[in-house]
C-alpha cells in the first residue's frame, strides 16, 4: 500500500520529537542497566546469600535473564496496539510501567528479611520491566524514523539508540558514586536502593516531555487509509502479528539474526565484565564501574557518528564493520583485561562499545524500512525482542558458566565470534533499505523494490 505522501517534519518540530524518544528511551535503560548492575554487584548477597559466591552470581543473572524472556511478549502486545492505536500511546504506557516496577524494586525486602519471597517477589517485578522494555524500543525508534526524511533517517534514528550508553551512563554513574561514598556495608544495607528509588522522578520529567509530541504523520496516513478501505469496501485488515508473519518473516529473520553480535556483546562488555574483572582479575568494583562508565560516554558519542555513514554508505556495509570488529576483538578485549591495569580495561571496554556501536546505529533504521507501517511497530519488536531470548538474556549466564567450568576466558570469546558469523550471514542476506520511502513499503508482497540508487548499495 502506498500511504499519501507526508510533508517533511520541520527540523525544530523533529528535534523535539528526538529529545522525547531520546529521554524516554534514556530512562527505560537505566532501569533496564540499574537491575544488571546490582545483579553483578550486590543482588547474589541480599536475595541469594545462602549459595557460593559465583553459584549466587548465576542465580542472580537468571532472574536478570526474565526480564528478557518477556519481552517477546511485551514486543506482541506493544506492537499490537502501537500498530492499531498509535506509537505515542503505548509509549507513555512502557514508560509508566518500567518506572513503577524499578521504583518498586527498590522498596524490596531482601531474603534477610522475608526469606525465599524476596528472590521471588525481585523476579516478578524484572518481568514488569522486561515486558515494558519489550514494547518501548519498537515505538521510540519508530517515532523518530516515520517522523524524519530518507536522507537523513540514519542519523535521526540512531537518537533513540543513544538512550542505551545514555542509560547505561547514568545507571553505572550513580552506582560508581554510592560505592566511591559509602561503605561496602552501608551499600549493601541500603545504598543500593537510592538509584532505584531515583527512578520515580525520572519517569515523570521523562512522562512530561513525552507527552508533548504529536504522532507519526506516516502512521495518521496509514490508518486514514485503512479505515477508508473499510468503509468504501468493507476489507478489515489483518491482526499486525499475523500480516507481518506472511509477508515479512524473511525481514523478521533477518532482524534478529542481526541482533545476535549486537546483543551479546553488549551484554559481556558492560555486564558480565563486571563480574570478570572483579572475580577472575581481582579489579576492584570502583575499577570496573569506571571502565564501564567512561566507556559508555564514548558509545553515546559514536553512534549518531555511525548513523550518519549509513546515511552515506548504506545500513548493510556500516553493521557488517561492527559485527566483524566485534568478532575479532574479542581476544584482544579478554587479554586487556588479563594484565589487570584500569588503562588496559578501559580500552577494551571503550573499543568494544565503539564496534557494537557501528551495529547498533543503524539498527533502528534498517528494521524500520523492513516493514509496511501498519505492522511495523509489530514487526520490528518482533524481530527484535524475541532475539534477546537467545542472546542478551543468556549472555551474562553463558559467560559466567563458562568462566566457572573452564577458568578462562578463550571459550567466551568463541560464543561471541560464533554470534558475530550468525549476524554476518543475517546481514548477508538482507536487502539495503537506505533511502526508502517508509509510506510506500508494501503491506502485501514484502519490502518494496529499491531504486538505482540503493540498488548500487546491495
Amino acid at each position: 500500500m502506498a500511504a499519501a505522501t507526508h510533508a517533511p517534519t520541520p527540523p525544530g518540530s523533529l528535534k523535539r520529537i528526538v529529545a522525547a524518544s531520546l529521554i524516554g528511551t534514556t530512562i527505560e535503560w537505566y532501569d533496564f542497566f540499574l537491575y544488571g548492575s546490582a545483579a553483578a554487584l550486590v543482588f547474589n548477597k541480599l536475595f541469594f546469600p545462602e549459595s557460593d559466591p559465583l553459584v549466587g552470581t548465576l542465580l542472580s543473572f537468571l532472574t536478570y535473564a526474565v526480564g528478557f524472556a518477556a519481552r517477546p511478549l511485551g514486543a506482541l502486545v506493544f506492537g499490537h496496539y502501537g500498530d492499531r492505536l498509535g506509537r505515542k500511546k503505548l509509549l507513555v504506557l512502557s514508560l509508566l510501567l518500567m518506572g513503577g516496577a524499578t521504583f518498586a524494586i527498590g522498596l524490596l525486602p531482601t531474603h534477610a528479611t522475608v526469606g525465599s519471597a524476596a528472590p521471588l517477589l525481585l523476579t516478578a517485578l524484572r518481568l514488569v520491566q522486561g515486558f515494558a522494555l519489550g514494547g518501548e524500543w519498537g515505538g521510540a525508534v519508530l517515532l523518530v524514523s516515520e517522523h524524519g526524511d530518507a536522507e537523513r533517517r540514519g542519523f535521526w534514528a540512531s537518537w533513540p539508540q543513544t538512550g542505551a550508553p545514555a542509560g547505561q551512563l547514568l545507571a553505572t554513574g550513580v552506582l560508581s558514586a554510592l560505592t566511591a561514598l559509602l561503605s561496602e556495608s552501608a551499600f549493601g544495607a541500603w545504598g543500593w536502593r537510592i538509584p532505584f528509588l531515583l527512578s520515580g522522578v525520572l519517569v515523570m520529567v521523562g512522562l512530561w516531555i513525552r507527552l508533548s509530541v504529536d504522532e507519526s504523520p506516516v502512521f495518521k496516513a496509514a490508518l486514514a487509509a485503512a479505515e477508508e478501505r473499510k468503509a468504501t469496501a468493507d476489507q478489515a485488515e489483518k491482526m499486525p502479528l499475523v500480516a507481518v508473519l506472511k509477508n515479512h518473516w524473511r525481514d523478521v529473520l533477518v532482524a534478529m539474526g542481526a541482533r545476535m553480535a549486537e546483543n551479546i556483546s553488549y551484554y559481556v562488555i558492560t555486564a558480565f565484565i563486571l563480574v570478570y574483572a572483579t572475580t577472575q582479575v581481582g579489579l576492584s568494583k570502583q575499577t570496573a564501574l569506571n571502565a564501564v562508565l567512561i566507556g559508555s560516554a564514548v558509545h553515546f558519542a559514536v553512534i549518531p557518528l555511525w548513523g550518519a555513514l549509513s546515511d552515506r554508505l548504506g545500513r548493510r556495509p556500516v553493521y557488517l564493520i561492527g559485527a566483524v570488529g566485534v568478532g575479532l576483538w574479542m581476544f584482544p578485549f579478554f587479554a586487556l583485561i588479563d594484565q589487570g591495569t584500569f588503562g588496559s580495561l578501559l580500552l577494551a571496554v571503550t573499543v568494544g562499545l565503539v564496534l557494537h556501536g557501528a551495529m547498533y546505529a543503524p539498527q533502528a533504521a534498517f528494521f524500520s524500512e523492513m516493514f509496511a507501517t501498519r505492522m511495523r511497530y509489530s514487526g520490528a519488536s518482533i524481530g527484535a525482542q524475541f532475539s534477546s531470548v537467545a542472546a542478551g538474556a543468556p549472555a551474562p549466564l553463558i559467560a559466567t558458566a563458562l568462566l566457572a567450568d573452564y577458568d578462562s576466558s578463550t571459550p567466551i570469546a568463541l560464543y561471541v565470534i560464533a554470534a558475530a558469523l550468525l549476524t554476518v550471514v543475517a546481514i548477508a542476506c538482507a536487502r539495503e533499505t537506505r533511502h526508502r520511502d517508509l509510506s510506500d513499503v508494501s503491506e502485501t508482497a514484502g519490502p518494496a523494490p529499491v531504486d538505482a540508487s540503493v540498488r548500487a548499495d546491495v
